[in-house]
């Protein structure tokens, strides 16, 4: 099978926020886990989609992809780098470039897929164009 490998474009960053990674996150072989980096990056996520006024409205993620390159240890403060892209009518893609600023080391890589949903409608709903006006360099697909 082939490896995964994710690489974003650099304008396409817009939001940054840090967390710090707690005992608790903590696995058996003494690094962050996997299942704590996923939560890790639904609160980057939710940090992001607040700030840019997309929190009142409903999406749904329908897919995830995670590349780590690095491990993050307890109390270490990673810069979670959050961007846009591959617009299209329904949603896109939410992008992350997760670092440990202290020595600039490359934790992990994700891409986040997303649509908006009415959840009274039960199904996906068009982008709000107020939302896709905030990211003018998104590219947009068919």
């Amino acid at each position: 099978m082939a490896r995964l490998h994710l690489e974003f474009p650099e304008d396409q960053f817009y939001y940054t926020t840090q967390l710090t990674v707690r005992v608790t996150d903590i696995n058996a072989a003494n690094h962050l886990g996997n299942d704590s980096m996923i939560s890790m990056i639904s609160e980057a996520r939710a940090r992001f989609l607040f700030d840019y006024g997309a929190d009142s409205q409903s999406i749904i993620v329908t897919d995830l992809a995670t590349t780590y390159r690095a491990e993050a240890h307890a109390r270490d403060q990673l810069l979670f780098e959050v961007g846009v892209m591959d617009f299209n009518k329904y949603g896109g893609d939410i992008i992350f470039r997760i670092t440990r600023p202290a020595d600039g080391t490359l934790i992990a890589m994700a891409k986040s897929g997303f649509v908006f949903f009415d959840y009274v409608a039960g199904k996906v709903s068009a982008m709000p164009a107020d939302f896709v006006a905030r990211f003018p360099k998104v590219n947009k697909l068919a």
